[in-house]
């Protein structure tokens, strides 16, 4: 993401960093209102569409940077205070969550809203130090609550807990935004802690990170969606959960009446372990149809898990985690059944290695599935299954039309947000080498018509979250004589996944 800084460059502390970018606010939004353009508080919300589903865990609210001390940021010759530390969420349905910064460049949303994900829907999918960030996590503030123990030995003297946070989330960032690749040449950032001691702290984590696996999902279902022919039993779908138990049940509304969840036995269910197989029991007088299940737990998401910004907040920026109470966590499959015919099941992801939206299509009929994906028409056979890949530009909001079955058009919405530098141009159509469909970009293009967050990730970093909307070359023309604008780099972003 693109983070616009005026010529006043910040080096004053949280408070006088907020107190510049507030006055930058009021002489961009006079100087947009002058050239008829708006400046607004927040993002836009995402148009109507589908919108990005997880593929299970913990959502939550972001209540702000907590635990903090100060951090400067060098890059382009410019130098810029601001906080580093600990953010903390609000989970939905009971828990708490802290976190970690993964952009030192893009800022966080008020408020935003946040989704458990992978790894590979951020940033971090290419970052071949990613496993380091989880070791300093594990091995640093606050998993390591002795701050006498830890300042021993990093010899940082003495940490308090903001110097420690400051510390810690230095470190992350010199392996998400102070590199390239992973030669350790430098990415043109650097990072530097304020406080002596975090200082020491950060060098230390720096030194001594090693490599570790991505942890597993608090909670998931495996999979996400199904296509099957009618039957009384449909599935299985498999549980996955560091949860020492899992409730089950149909999901509300689900288009399903008469159905049932069941295990392996088929007798019904309501409560499961890691590993359990579940199957949707459907009246046999119910010749088609579509339902879903849902799973929740209350469990200690894992160290290390990264979260994304949902819905209008998917320009926030991403975090990773670093503690969790136990926190309320869900997931959710949905299978769609027919006696005869085409029988479709339809998936679309973000896919950050792939820089577009994948869209699986599966056919468990017993006649061919003929539908138009972003204005093009394609099929897939009886019993088998395709991949296609939309190509969307980086930060370019998306809307995408799937037209089904009897004619239904769907529109799958969102922003493609995966890296820290700019993007490259969208690919041509074609077909890629790991051998999935190409098409041309669909309908995409700036703003709320697309289902994005038009200068979303312009808000402030930090607590306070002012967000700044510059949208057109007739605004930052006005403001050519206020001010000279430098752009900064870029944000990861995460991958949602849609389902139909």
């Amino acid at each position: 993401m693109r983070f616009v800084r005026g010529v006043v460059t910040v080096v004053g502390g949280h408070k006088a960093a907020r107190a510049v970018r507030g006055s930058a606010v009021a002489l961009l939004t006079a100087a947009l209102l002058a050239a008829g353009v708006t400046a607004t508080a927040a993002p836009a919300a995402a148009a109507t569409g589908d919108e990005p589903s997880r593929q299970g865990g913990a959502t939550a609210t972001l209540e702000g940077l907590k635990t903090y001390g100060q951090a400067v940021v060098h890059e382009d010759g410019e130098k810029l205070t601001t906080g580093a530390g600990l953010f903390e969420m609000a989970v939905d349905g009971g828990g708490r969550l802290q976190t970690y910064g993964l952009d030192v460049d893009n800022p966080t949303q008020q408020h935003a809203r946040y989704g458990e994900t992978d790894w590979g829907r951020t940033s971090l999918h290419d970052n071949p130090d990613a496993g380091k960030i989880l070791w300093i996590l594990r091995h640093s503030y606050p998993q390591v609550d002795d701050l006498g123990a830890l300042a021993k030995k990093s010899r940082a003297g003495k940490l308090s807990p903001e110097s420690a946070a400051a510390g810690t989330q230095v470190a992350i960032w010199r392996f998400t935004d102070g590199r390239v690749d992973g030669s350790g040449k430098s990415g043109g950032v650097r990072i530097d802690a304020v406080d002596p001691a975090a200082a020491k702290l950060a060098d230390h984590l720096e030194r001594s990170a090693r490599r570790m696996a991505e942890p597993e999902a608090s909670l998931s279902l495996v999979p996400e969606s199904l296509a099957r022919r009618s039957g009384s039993r449909l599935g299985p779908f498999m549980v996955r959960t560091g949860a020492p138990g899992v409730t089950v049940a149909q999901t509300p509304g689900s288009g399903s009446p008469g159905a049932r969840v069941v295990g392996r036995d088929g007798k019904p269910v309501t409560s499961v372990r890691d590993g359990a197989k579940l199957y949707l029991e459907v009246p046999e007088e119910r010749r088609s149809g579509e339902g879903s299940l849902t799973v929740q737990a209350a469990t200690k998401v894992p160290v290390g898990r990264a979260f994304t910004g949902v819905g209008g907040h998917v320009a926030s920026q991403a975090q990773i985690l670093a503690g969790s109470s136990r926190s309320a966590v869900s997931a959710s499959a949905t299978v769609k059944w027919s006696k005869g015919g085409a029988i479709p099941a339809v998936r679309a992801e973000k896919s950050c290695a792939r820089e577009g939206v994948n869209f699986t299509v599966t056919n468990a009929g017993e006649r061919s599935f003929r539908f138009r994906l972003a204005g093009r028409e394609h099929a897939v056979a009886e019993a088998s299954s395709r991949t296609f890949r939309v190509p969307v530009g980086e930060d370019q909001p998306y809307r995408i039309p799937f037209k089904g079955l009897h004619g239904t058009t769907r529109y799958f919405t969102g922003v493609l947000d995966c890296a820290t530098k700019s993007s490259v141009p969208v690919a041509a159509a074609g077909t890629d080498a790991e051998g999935a469909s190409q098409l041309r970009t669909a309908t995409v293009g700036g703003g709320t018509a697309a289902g994005g967050a038009a200068g979303g990730d312009l808000a402030e970093t930090g607590a306070s979250g002012t967000v700044l909307m510059a949208g057109t070359a007739v605004g930052l023309v006005v403001l050519g004589a206020m001010a000279v604008l430098a752009v900064r780099r870029k944000n990861p972003d995460d991958g949602g996944v849609h389902r139909m």
